[in-house]
């Protein structure tokens, strides 16, 4: 199985030197360290090292899906990972093997806002830089509501603005986002890498907040990092499912 596979790559993490332990991601952001962090775990990334957030293994306990999972970005989770192609063609998978030699194998061919797997049926879902990719990330977040058990969990790890190639670009607002989802939106697509949104923790935050009020969700946000602890360029919001909508 993959898990046991990603378990050893996260063995060989005790030789990362402390500045990349410990939560080294946010001391690096308080010393303003962003490039010295990217070229260090490049480094890392490309000896098929990398690093594990304590926060997602903290909240995702069970058995879950993954949203567009990478091998040089692996969580160490008992997860089946799910993409919409298992091509190794994709500007994602050419990445994947750059960096580390191989490609994440897709357990799952399937969108990540379509998921073929019953309701209340899964224990986590988590992702990392993906919900930017998504036309519409309300409906990909309803989507993950309708999968997760009561007492499950949506994690996530988004991109921020200010510490990736984006900064300085105008902020997706909420009012966007509404407009998104009551146009069923689906396109076009954004920029060549696939972004479609540019956020900062708050955005997020936000959009929480209107989801529960306009769905009648039961979530509870358990955490927010406005500096993920597993990179540190994006910012990570755990949601506990408390009930059904």
């Amino acid at each position: 199985m993959r898990p046991r596979r990603l378990r050893e790559t996260a063995k060989r993490a005790l030789r990362i030197p402390a500045i990349l332990r410990r939560r080294a991601p946010v001391a690096l952001a308080e010393r303003g360290g962003w490039r010295r962090l990217f070229l260090e775990t490049s480094r890392y990334v490309s000896a098929g090292i990398c690093l594990s957030s304590p926060a997602a293994r903290r909240y995702c306990v069970g058995h879950g899906l993954e949203i567009g999972g990478a091998a040089h970005n692996p969580f160490d989770l008992e997860s089946i990972n799910v993409d919409v192609t298992d091509s190794l063609e994709t500007v994602f998978k050419r990445e994947e093997l750059a960096l580390c030699g191989s490609a994440m194998p897709v357990d799952l061919v399937a969108p990540g806002d379509d998921l073929p797997v019953p309701d209340e049926s899964q224990d986590f879902v988590v992702s990392s830089h993906v919900l930017e990719h998504f036309p519409n990330p309300a409906k990909a977040l309803l989507e993950w509501d309708r999968v997760v058990k009561p007492g499950g969990t949506i994690f996530m790890i988004v991109p921020h603005r200010d510490r990736t190639w984006e900064a300085g670009l105008p902020r997706t607002t909420l009012e966007h986002l509404v407009r998104d989802y009551d146009a069923d939106s689906r396109g076009p697509r954004g920029e060549p890498m696939g972004h479609n949104h540019v956020w900062v923790t708050q955005d997020i935050v936000e959009l929480i907040e209107w989801m529960k009020k306009r769905f009648g969700l039961h979530w509870e946000i358990l955490e927010v990092q406005d500096t993920d602890d597993k990179v540190g360029n994006g910012f990570a919001v755990a949601i506990r499912k408390l009930a059904p909508r």
